[in-house]
């Protein structure tokens, strides 16, 4: 290699140590790899990795890059580029003879790095390795993979790329079954160390991405280690293709079911989008509040003794305990009525589940809206789910709105006190069957607490929506509702038998069914 421009704190030994070459090691046998899957042929694409060094932390690592217009499968760890974590150049390829071209480092640099660092730096002022800055990144995966470019043609105007229902999903991060993957689409350049910008500008709009696609060219994927990312762009490229053979089909992707697309219904004066989503509350929205409170409610406080003792050696468990102990740590502290110290677990079994059905008894109690409390419910419940000893309720005119919003192309979306488990057991076990292939997609209080505006902020965000009054919320607590209006949202007041009476003026359009919607 030749000699390096800037050690920056990296002695010249280091680059010829094992850490290093193992990881040129690794971009020629990935590069390899992904030439036969068609992501890297024609000299395109790239990867890039950190270099794995456990005495060095995460942001101070050097990067490991495959240089540009060369092909991929015939590279060998010694054409590598050695990079500094602010990108910098300090190591790089000696030329080969003719036919070769000179080494060159990859015009995708300044886009790499956008993703590693953000939690370090956060947008710092080097236009350099997008994709490290701003996203923690391990590893980048550059694809020009078929898939990836006609994805993005399918409809020329969308912004974003969007599946759902898919058993795939469930190798992107933060993502389950029943989620709705969301992968932002920027516009291509005509060179790459031009799409700095908007990929930034992507990211930052869509903080759970851990992909970008661009136009008519190609992906852009990360993940916190090498693993995670090769895993996450097989995933997207699998998602990737199966969209494009559903649309083939005239079957939507981005709906539960995968039925034929919607179509903008044209007007004279005016196109009516299918796009619009509805978030819906639970409790005395969808289901009677007297079910919560008079059935599940109980069913968990009579059963939390059982299910502990039954299940308390399972990690779920160790972590429900874990994040109920450091709820009640934080009661005490605060004087909370009820809260009683939970014994260190050498103390014992018996000792430390006792001390859990007295604070969980309290918390049921109090109606508290709290995610070590809502965690242990959904456990509790879906054992009762699937001894059939809990059938879920929900209001009669609640499944025809579902069906109906569900065909005209309308995506519906729960966010509930109740954790995303306790959603899916209660929407899966109803009176009137499975109602989650209505649903795209469950919120729970892990995206914020329901009457702070910037729960719905981030909601808004998350469903990729520019205009927030798009949403329309649908909730029974009038400070959900002023909460979700503060953020741009459309809010509506359900009012159902034993719910809680509303302020005078209260200025907000009110419902007694669904059907009114």
């Amino acid at each position: 290699m030749a000699a390096a421009e800037a050690m920056i704190g990296f002695p010249q030994a280091y680059l010829e140590s094992k850490e290093v070459k193992e990881t040129s090691s690794l971009v020629t046998e990935l590069c390899r790899h992904f030439y036969t899957q068609g992501w890297v042929s024609g000299t395109g694409g790239s990867i890039t990795i950190k270099v794995h060094d456990a005495s060095i932390p995460k942001p101070d690592q050097l990067i490991v890059m495959s240089p540009s217009g060369v092909q991929k499968e015939r590279m060998q760890p010694e054409d590598m580029y050695i990079l500094s974590p602010n990108g910098s150049v300090i190591s790089a390829p000696s030329p080969k003879p003719y036919p070769n071209k000179l080494p060159k480092c990859t015009d995708c640099a300044p886009l790499f790095m956008k993703v590693c660092f953000f939690f370090f730096s956060h947008l710092t002022t080097a236009s350099l390795f997008g994709a490290y800055e701003m996203r923690n990144a391990g590893a980048v995966i550059h694809s020009h993979g078929m898939e990836s470019c006609l994805v993005t043609m399918l409809n020329p105007q969308a912004k974003e790329f969007r599946i759902t229902h898919m058993e795939m999903i469930k190798g992107i991060q933060g993502h389950g079954y029943y989620d709705e993957l969301v992968v932002p689409i920027i516009e291509n350049t005509a060179y790459e160390n031009e799409l700095t910008d908007s990929l930034t500008k992507a990211i930052i709009a869509y903080p759970k991405a851990t992909a970008v696609l661009v136009r008519n060219h190609g992906v852009y994927i990360w993940g916190d280690s090498w693993i995670h990312a090769k895993t996450q762009a097989e995933c997207y490229h699998y998602l990737f293709d199966a969209a494009i053979k559903l649309h083939q089909l005239g079957l939507d992707a981005a709906s539960p079911e995968h039925g034929p697309i919607q179509r903008a219904i044209h007007s004279q004066n005016q196109t009516e989008s299918t796009r619009r989503c509805i978030v819906l509350d639970i409790e005395g929205t969808t289901t009677p509040i007297t079910f919560v409170t008079d059935v599940l409610f109980p069913y968990a406080r009579e059963n939390v003794g059982k299910h502990l003792n039954l299940m308390y050696d399972t990690a779920e468990t160790q972590e429900d305990i874990k994040l109920l102990r450091s709820q009640v740590e934080e009661d005490l502290r605060q004087g909370v009525t009820g809260a009683v110290p939970v014994p260190h677990a050498d103390e014992g079994k018996d000792e430390v589940i006792a001390a859990m059905v007295s604070n969980v008894e309290a918390m049921i109690k109090a109606d508290r809206k709290i995610t070590a409390l809502k965690e242990l419910q959904g456990h509790i419940w879906r054992t009762g789910f699937q001894c059939n000893e809990l059938k879920s309720v929900v209001f009669e005119d609640v499944t025809d709105a579902l069906e109906k919003w569900h065909s005209s192309g309308t995506k519906v979306y729960i966010y509930s006190s109740g954790s995303r488990l306790a959603q899916r057991l209660l929407f899966g076990n109803t009176t009137y069957g499975d109602l989650r292939k209505y649903l795209s997609g469950f919120f729970d209080t892990t995206i914020g607490n329901k009457k702070e505006s910037k729960s719905y902020k981030e909601i808004t965000e998350t469903l990729g929506v520019d205009d927030p009054s798009e949403i329309l919320f649908v909730t029974d607590v009038y400070q959900e509702a002023t909460a979700a209006k503060a953020a741009g949202l459309e809010a509506i007041i359900s009012i159902r038998p034993g719910n809680a009476s509303l302020p005078e003026n209260h200025g907000f359009k009110t419902v007694t069914s669904f059907s009114q919607i």
